[in-house]
């Protein structure tokens, strides 16, 4: 799994964008005005910052050790740093971007979650 693919994934998810906040090389996936996923370099090679619940967090961190850490710059209860060096399985990467865009979106407005549908 790459940014690439990862970021052609999350743009198909209804209300999508992607966009440059933080640094031009730092690409982000927001659904209405909330970042889900947050592209990074910091491990030395690629990584996303995604949104999970406490208890996935940790058990995520247990399962994949060194490959899913506490999110990096970021809350580190309800946000992982997943490193992309194929330690953590594709389908399970996408399983995880799937949920940090569901928590994420839940979260939304009204508004923004009528805006959605």
């Amino acid at each position: 799994m790459n940014h690439r693919r990862l970021i052609e994934l999350g743009l198909k998810y209804p209300g999508t964008r992607l966009r440059y906040p933080f640094d031009p090389n730092m690409p982000v996936l927001f659904v209405g005005s909330k970042m889900f996923a947050l592209f990074s370099d910091w491990y030395g090679g690629e990584s996303v910052n995604l949104k999970t619940s406490p208890d996935e967090a940790w058990l995520q961190r247990e399962t994949y050790p060194g490959a899913v850490l506490p999110g990096y710059h970021m809350n580190k209860r309800h946000w992982n740093t997943v490193v992309l060096d194929g330690r953590v399985p594709d389908d399970v990467v996408v399983q995880m971007l799937d949920d940090s865009y569901r928590l994420v979106a839940a979260k939304l407005t009204r508004a923004e979650r009528e805006a959605l549908a």
